[in-house]
């Protein structure tokens, strides 16, 4: 099952390389891995995408929460949330494709954010399944390249996390 962990740790230098060292130490997999300074400059969050079982993440919650840079950890699926991510595309866009590739772009609600004579980068945002099912919307032949920041989250309604 995916998981979406959320946490808080200390914005030092080390500390990343220290919650990825943990997974990799147990044999669990990051699918995704986002990472960012807070509104506090001495706090950074960052949103973790793993697949295991419930049991599987309750000892990467465990292990989390021993780490000394850590301040506090929260499991997003567990409750409703938004998740978001961003990537950009950049496709073969010549003769009539151009049009085809514009047509797909608003259809996902995408931006073209840059042109060239053989290319389109399409911008879009949203949930994983919704990027994915842009991709398989596409020809093979047709994308030129493609980068993803991984997913971000935050708590519904009430659901906060800060310490």
């Amino acid at each position: 099952m995916k998981h979406i962990i959320a946490l808080l740790l200390e914005n030092e230098p080390g500390a990343l390389s220290r919650v990825v060292a943990l997974f990799s130490a147990r044999g669990y997999n990051i699918e995704s891995l986002t990472v960012a300074p807070t509104e506090d400059p001495s706090l950074s969050r960052m949103t973790i995408v793993t697949t295991g079982s419930d049991e599987v993440l309750e000892q990467i919650t465990k292990h989390l929460n021993r780490l000394i840079e850590v301040v506090k950890v929260v499991d997003l699926t567990e409750g409703s949330f938004t998740e978001r991510e961003l990537m950009l595309v950049k496709v073969r866009a010549v003769g009539k494709e151009r049009e085809e590739m514009k047509r797909m772009a608003d259809i996902f609600r995408g931006r073209i954010i840059d042109v060239t004579e053989k290319s389109y980068t399409i911008e879009l945002t949203g949930d994983s399944a919704k990027l994915d099912a842009f991709l398989a919307a596409l020809e093979r032949g047709a994308i030129l390249e493609t980068v993803r920041t991984g997913a971000c989250g935050i708590g519904r309604g009430e659901r906060i996390l800060r310490i």
